[in-house]
């Protein structure tokens, strides 16, 4: 089983990283940080778990190279398209509710939460970094490898497309259904719960791997149920008057052809 000194260093590593965050977004009053410290999160998750792990090298260093492209690549974007757009509305709500006592509220309630729930979530790159077998890469490493970056295309092109979209002014409180969003109405959320179903392969290929199964089906219910897919789909039908025909048309996760309208 894992090592719990992994599991400890990791826990540590992590709620010291998001509270370092937190002190920041008061400096800053724009709790919205805390969404592109999401992904650093995990790095940081990772980078010590290969510190204090004795996995096998090559699966180590292949977790960690993976883990690094998700996230910076996420934060990077998050950063472009967030930082001196002012607080997100989310957290403006909580703020207006909580009053003057957010600042201290939201280190439990959304940084110190963020960060347990990153610290799940990355069960099997905790799990395989401590795990010194096998030594070598299978062919389940390698099926991993492949699934990720095949999510890893899929999230970002998903990215990449919408961005467009957003900096054409012709496209102005219409709906991007063309490209990857023409099959599924939330691609950066699927390529996204890809790459964590891909990671726990690679967990899977370790002794007793099939425990980490909690991460990426915490993951899919965050996406799916929780903070991804119903969040912005309560948002975007309030904002988007075609966005109703889409959703009868589109798919909500799982890519499928789009259906024709009524």
């Amino acid at each position: 089983m894992i090592d719990p000194a992994v599991l400890l260093a990791s826990a540590v590593g992590v709620l010291a990283f998001v509270a370092a965050i937190w002190l920041v977004s008061v400096v800053m009053r724009d709790a919205s940080i805390v969404d592109i410290a999401w992904g650093p999160a995990f790095l940081v998750i990772a980078g010590v778990s290969y510190w204090k792990g004795d996995g096998a090298a090559a699966r180590s260093h292949l977790l960690l190279a993976l883990v690094a492209l998700w996230s910076l690549r996420l934060a990077g974007y998050l950063a472009w398209r967030n930082l001196g757009s002012g607080e997100d509305f989310r957290y403006r709500k909580m703020r207006a509710y909580w009053g003057p006592r957010f600042w201290w509220v939201s280190l439990f309630t959304v940084f110190l939460l963020q960060g347990s729930l990153a610290w799940m979530v990355s069960a099997p790159i905790q799990l395989a970094m401590a795990s010194p077998l096998p030594e070598r890469l299978g062919w389940l490493d390698w099926a991993a490898t492949a699934l990720f970056v095949a999510g890893f295309l899929f999230e970002s092109v998903g990215d990449l497309q919408l961005a467009r979209f957003k900096a054409d002014p012709a496209s102005a409180g219409k709906v991007l259904d063309s490209g990857l969003w023409a099959w599924t109405r939330h691609p950066n959320y699927f390529g996204d719960c890809v790459q964590w179903w891909a990671f726990f392969l690679i967990a899977l290929a370790t002794p007793r791997g099939w425990v980490s199964i909690v991460g990426p089906l915490l993951m899919t219910f965050l996406l799916m149920r929780v903070s991804g897919v119903p969040m912005l789909e309560r948002s975007l039908r309030k904002t988007r008057p075609g966005y109703d025909d889409y959703r009868e048309r589109v798919a909500a996760f799982f890519p499928r052809p789009p259906r024709r309208s009524r």
